[in-house]
């Protein structure tokens, strides 16, 4: 990302709305969208419609559409878009399977705990993001922060400054959110 003071002066100017502070916004912070994306799109399928520029857009263009999105600083920036990027390949994912597939969902097969945290390109992203919606419904706070540390690529720090914690009990949510989601995913029942 573009100098950190700089991004954050942007953000907090974006609050008001005005083209020009989006317009700057933008080649501030592409770079960092793009690697997002890229990490993001590694995990998909190889016969994907959607590549890295692209999700990149349709992200940015969620972005400045929230008319009232406020961002802390860059790592909050950060979090929020990868979360659009996420809804994008999720939902990608949904009208994928209900139009190729009758909408049935296949199971996911983790290998271990640590899986979870780089996803087999095979893997059904929809699978992931309903078991991500259930750990919300028992542990907000914990599917969170699997949202920052997996799709966000935040690190335990950077995830306990967005929330307002400290890195340790990021940590320990991280542990106990990816073997939650290991589990649901063998059996979601």
């Amino acid at each position: 990302m573009a100098d950190a003071t700089e991004v954050t002066d942007l953000l907090k100017r974006a609050e008001g709305g005005g083209r020009e502070v989006f317009d700057r916004l933008y080649p501030a912070v592409y770079d960092e969208l793009r690697r997002i994306a890229r990490r993001l799109l590694a995990g998909e399928r190889a016969d994907r419609t959607l590549d890295t520029t692209e999700l990149v857009h349709e992200a940015y263009l969620r972005l400045v559409d929230q008319t009232r999105a406020t961002y802390a600083d860059q790592c909050h920036f950060r979090a929020v878009a990868a979360q659009a990027m996420r809804r994008i390949l999720v939902d990608r994912a949904r009208r994928r399977d209900r139009v190729k597939r009758g909408g049935g969902a296949r199971p996911v097969s983790l290998e271990a705990v640590d899986a979870v945290a780089r996803l087999d390109p095979d893997s059904d992203l929809a699978a992931l993001d309903d078991a991500l919606g259930r750990l919300a419904g028992a542990d907000p706070v914990k599917a969170r922060v699997v949202e920052l540390r997996f799709f966000g690529g935040l690190t335990s720090q950077e995830a306990g400054e967005v929330l307002g914690v400290p890195t340790r009990t990021v940590e320990r949510h991280w542990q106990f959110a990816r073997a939650w989601l290991f589990r649901d995913l063998q059996d979601p029942r």
